[in-house]
């Protein structure tokens, strides 16, 4: 399986992070998710499913942050720009880092795509695409180690990609 998402002088584009739109921006958080593009995904997959997040995060609070999970997405060869508000709801979204209750900050934004917001430099943020040999078992708001605990044992094939954006 391969992943490509369209990238601006080798960075996310702006409309997806740090400095998109003021209308599409809630409480600091980007909400419009990029559009990713997918190709020779396995015949036999009933499901893809991905993660979102930002390992340069861990210097700057302490973990990983997470911006982005969903599982049961059908399969198709493109998620389209903005997919974490306009999916179907067969489509289940986890929570994203600004969950934690170390943060303080629970909103209604805490589920879904969180976009990028490197507060100190450019960010290589990794999205991780997963095809699934059937639907997972999930909730609305599920957190990333269920997502990664479910998926174990039915992966059929998986592929990842950064993407850098800037600070």
């Amino acid at each position: 399986m391969k992943i490509n998402v369209s990238l601006v002088d080798g960075l996310l584009p702006d409309k997806y992070g740090k400095y998109a739109a003021n209308d599409t921006i809630k409480n600091g958080k980007p909400l419009i998710s990029f559009p990713i593009n997918l190709e020779e995904i396995p015949q036999n997959t009933k499901s893809l499913a991905l993660t979102f997040t930002d390992p340069d995060s861990i210097p700057v609070c302490g973990f990983e942050w997470i911006h982005w999970t969903a599982a049961n997405i059908p399969l198709v060869k493109a998620i389209p720009e903005n997919y974490s508000q306009i999916a179907p709801a067969s489509v289940i979204q986890g929570k994203n880092s600004s969950a934690s209750p170390l943060l303080d900050t629970l909103d209604k934004h805490s589920v879904g795509y969180n976009g990028p917001v490197p507060p100190d430099k450019t960010h290589d943020y990794v999205l991780k695409v997963y095809a699934l040999d059937d639907k997972l078992n999930l909730s609305s708001g599920f957190w990333m180690n269920e997502l990664l605990h479910q998926i174990e044992k039915h992966i059929i094939d998986k592929a990842e990609i950064v993407l850098p954006s800037r600070s």
